[in-house]
């Protein structure tokens, strides 16, 4: 099995969702985050107490966006040929046989793969092992 090149350990930095403000006293305003721009607002004024807006201290580290668990960042498969684009990215790149492709083609994408030694994040969806008869 192929391990990623640089294995760092992800900071995701995120709230897990900013509230419109209001929006749970009030039937009207939904909860989908909107700017306050009154001219009293005290979210706007980011008074002690009030609800957080947000901002950019709560963004992820760019070296650590898209990048999976595994360490590998993702890349869409959908032919045998682009694998050939990941053979000299394998210890970088893993890649993800696309939703749309037949239990034919994959077949052929996963055992090609493996004599590439590229990693795959769903090689074993929709292959049904045979049993011989």
């Amino acid at each position: 099995m192929v391990q990623p090149l640089v294995r760092r350990k992800k900071e995701v930095k995120k709230r897990k969702h900013f509230d419109r403000h209001q929006s749970d006293r009030k039937l009207c305003v939904k909860p989908s985050w909107r700017r306050p721009k009154g001219i009293d607002g005290r979210v706007r004024r980011k008074f002690k107490g009030a609800i957080r807006m947000p901002n950019a201290g709560y963004g992820t580290n760019k070296k650590d966006l898209h990048v999976l668990k595994s360490g590998f960042r993702k890349v869409v498969i959908s032919n045998v040929a682009d694998l050939e684009l990941l053979m000299m990215h394998n210890r970088r790149f893993a890649g993800e046989v696309a939703h749309n492709v037949s239990t034919r083609k994959r077949k052929e994408i996963v055992e090609r793969a493996a004599q590439l030694n590229i990693a795959l994040t769903n090689g074993s969806a929709r292959l049904r092992s045979q049993e011989d008869e």
